[in-house]
């Protein structure tokens, strides 16, 4: 099996497990900032969610799905992001939106996003 199988089978499965268990249309998804760079062109934020009275981490399934950079550090999980000029947490969120309902019309903002 090749790499690149290796890593949509990955994606795939992050896929189904956040479809399966975590969201739905309209879930929102609470963004955590983590750290920020000293130049101020990398963030590590965090995705979480309230489920049934819990709340999840669904950074890890989040960053296979998207296909981006796991940070673990000070016990946590976070999401590696580059740049500047907007705001990353919409952009993550988006970014996943897009991904987990795919085909659909105004795919992107299906899910909510919302700071901690």
């Amino acid at each position: 099996m090749s790499i690149a199988t290796d890593d949509q089978l990955d994606r795939e499965y992050a896929v189904s497990k956040l479809l399966e268990y975590y969201l739905r249309e309209g879930s929102t998804v609470y963004t955590v900032l983590r750290s920020v760079s000293a130049s101020g062109m990398t963030r590590n934020i965090s995705l979480m969610v309230a489920n049934e009275g819990e709340i999840n981490d669904i950074t890890y399934y989040a960053a296979q799905a998207l296909g981006d950079s796991l940070n673990e550090s000070k016990g946590h999980r976070a999401i590696r992001v580059n740049g500047t000029g907007m705001d990353m947490g919409f952009h993550l969120v988006y970014n996943l939106s897009s991904v987990l309902f795919h085909g659909q019309e105004r795919a992107g903002y299906l899910l909510k996003q919302a700071w901690l």
